[in-house]
C-alpha cells in the first residue's frame, strides 16, 4: 500500500485481517522490516490509543519513531492556497509537510473537523495536503471524515471473536454531551459495508450518515428493533451530518444497557474509546464479560503493524 487513508487503500480486506491476526502472535518476526526507517505521527488533536498503539507498532517493526503535537510542539500552520499570512500562522503545509518528508519515510496524521463548515471538513484539506506536498507515503491517524485504523481494528476484533460465520452487526448511535464527528461511525460503515456482516445502523431521526458511508446497510429508528438478534452491539455517538454539526436530539433512551442487550444473541459489546459511563453505556454492560473494548483497544497495535508492514513493503 502506497497510502492508508480508507478502506479503499486495501486491495485485499480478508488478507490484510488475517496479516495483522498473524503478527498478532508472531509480534517481531518482522522486527528488521523497518531497520533504518523513521515513522512521524503528526497530532493536530488529542490522542492516546493511537498514538501510543502505532508507536508500538512501528518499534515491533524496528522503526525510529518521532512524534510532534502541532497545535503546540510547531509554528501554526497555514493551509489555504494564496493565503496573505499576516495573522497567526507562521508556516504553509507546501513548506511543513515537504520538510518533514525530509525527516521521515511515513508520515502518520490525525486530525478533526471543525463541525462547523460540512462541505470544507468533507473536502479532508489537511490530510489531503500532507498526501500532496509531503513526498513520502501518508498514514491516517484519524481524519475529518474518517478513522480508519480504528475500523480495521473493529473488523480484526470482530473477526477473532465472532461465533457464526457471518455476524450481524449493529452501529448504534448514543447520547453524547458534546458534538462529536462522524469520522468513526462513518468508517465504521465504510468497512462493515466491504466485510462478510450483516450490517445495520440505529440512529435517531436527524443523525443519518452521508450516504456514500451508511452504503447498503439497513437503517432504522427503532434501536430495540436493530439489537434484537445481534452479534456485534458497536456504540458511538456523532453530531447531526444533515444538521451539521448540532446535537438535535440528546434522549438517554438512547444508552445502552444491559436490558436491551438482553435483545441480542448474547452480543459482543464495542466502544472505540474513550466512553462516558452511564451516559453512552451503562456499567452493567461496560463491565461485563461480553464487553470486548479491552481487547478491542489492544487490537489497536496488530491493526497499525499490519498496515505499517505494508506499506514498508510497497
Amino acid at each position: 500500500m502506497k497510502q492508508f487513508l480508507s478502506v479503499h487503500d486495501v486491495p485485499d480486506l480478508p488478507g490484510l485481517v488475517q496479516e495483522a491476526l498473524w503478527l498478532k502472535q508472531n509480534p517481531y518476526a518482522d522486527e528488521n522490516l523497518g531497520r533504518h526507517k523513521t515513522l512521524g505521527l503528526l497530532f493536530f488533536n488529542a490522542s492516546l490509543r493511537t498514538r501510543l498503539s502505532t508507536q508500538k507498532a512501528a518499534e515491533n517493526l524496528g522503526m525510529k519513531v518521532m512524534v510532534m503535537n502541532v497545535t503546540t510542539d510547531s509554528w501554526g500552520l497555514e493551509f489555504e492556497d494564496g493565503a496573505i499570512m499576516n495573522g497567526n500562522k507562521a508556516e504553509h503545509v507546501k513548506e511543513a509537510a515537504a520538510v518533514v518528508g525530509q525527516y521521515c519515510d511515513i508520515i502518520g496524521v490525525r486530525s478533526f473537523p471543525s463541525l462547523t463548515d460540512r462541505e470544507k471538513d468533507y473536502q479532508e484539506q489537511v490530510i489531503k495536503q500532507f498526501v500532496k506536498y509531503a513526498g513520502v507515503p501518508i498514514l491516517s491517524l484519524e481524519s475529518a471524515t474518517r478513522h480508519p485504523l480504528q475500523s480495521f481494528t473493529d473488523l480484526i476484533t470482530i473477526e477473532e471473536t465472532k461465533t457464526v460465520a457471518r455476524p450481524k452487526v449493529v452501529l448504534t448511535w448514543a447520547p453524547h454531551v458534546k458534538a462529536l464527528p462522524q469520522a468513526v461511525p462513518n468508517s465504521f460503515a465504510e468497512w462493515m459495508n466491504a466485510a462478510d456482516v450483516d450490517f445495520v445502523i440505529t440512529h435517531p431521526e436527524g443523525y443519518a450518515l452521508a450516504p456514500e458511508f451508511s452504503g447498503n446497510a439497513r437503517v432504522t429508528h427503532n434501536q430495540r428493533e436493530a439489537f434484537e438478534g445481534a452479534d456485534f452491539i458497536y456504540a458511538k455517538n456523532w453530531s447531526s451530518y444533515e444538521t451539521y454539526g448540532q446535537i438535535i436530539n440528546s434522549d438517554p433512551a438512547w444508552m445502552i444497557t444491559q436490558e436491551k442487550m438482553g435483545l441480542t444473541n448474547q452480543a459482543k459489546f464495542m466502544h472505540c474509546l474513550p466512553v462516558r459511563r452511564n451516559l453512552v453505556v451503562e456499567d452493567a454492560v461496560l463491565d461485563s464479560a461480553n464487553s470486548i473494548v479491552i481487547q478491542e483497544a489492544g487490537n489497536r497495535v496488530w491493526a497499525a503493524q499490519a498496515v505499517l508492514k505494508r506499506m514498508l513493503q510497497a
